[in-house]
């Protein structure tokens, strides 16, 4: 049907009328800390069968989604887009709902977040190309200006081919 955002605030209206609250981050991200009442199901895994099945059946069931801070969200909305679901994404995500003062579960500490592993995998690679670069090769410099190019693209387009693969990393499920 459509996509609508709220504010994190809105959250309680939304739980209070039965609305299904969907984070579609990954499990190790949901398990550092999510909306007290959120399901989730990792944005690569939603499709209009899960998210229906997550529903009960109850057609008029609206569905929050949440992630981080929003992009993913987005995503996982366009995807179920057009598909009979009143959708709508929580503007500024969990982060949000964490400064509105909603109550948040946590499952687990100690969690990176896979923004965060995205920078160190990224940095490591720099640092790394540098050090080879200098003492090893300078062919291996090539490797800072590939990663700094995909910087600069995920940036532009806001699409991370890194950020999803690791996400897919063992120690993120």
């Amino acid at each position: 049907m459509t996509i609508e955002t709220i504010a994190a605030t809105d959250i309680e209206a939304e739980r209070a009328r039965n609305s299904l609250l969907l984070d579609v981050r990954s499990p190790a991200e949901f398990r550092g800390g999510h909306v007290r009442g959120a399901v989730n199901l990792p944005l690569e895994l939603v499709t209009v069968a899960k998210v229906n099945a997550l529903r009960g059946g109850n057609a008029d069931r609206h569905v929050v989604l949440l992630c981080a801070a929003g992009k993913r969200a987005t995503i996982a909305a366009e995807r179920l887009s057009g598909k009979g679901l009143q959708l709508l994404v929580v503007t500024g995500g969990t982060a949000a709902c964490a400064t509105a003062g909603l109550p948040l579960d946590k499952i687990s500490n100690g969690v990176i977040s896979i923004e965060r592993q995205v920078r160190i995998a990224a940095g490591t690679l720099v640092f790394g190309g540098v050090l080879l670069g200098a003492n090893v090769h300078p062919g291996f410099y090539g490797l800072s200006g590939f990663v700094g190019a995909g910087l600069i693209f995920a940036g532009v387009t806001d699409w991370c081919g890194m950020g999803l693969l690791i996400a897919k990393a063992p120690w993120n499920k």
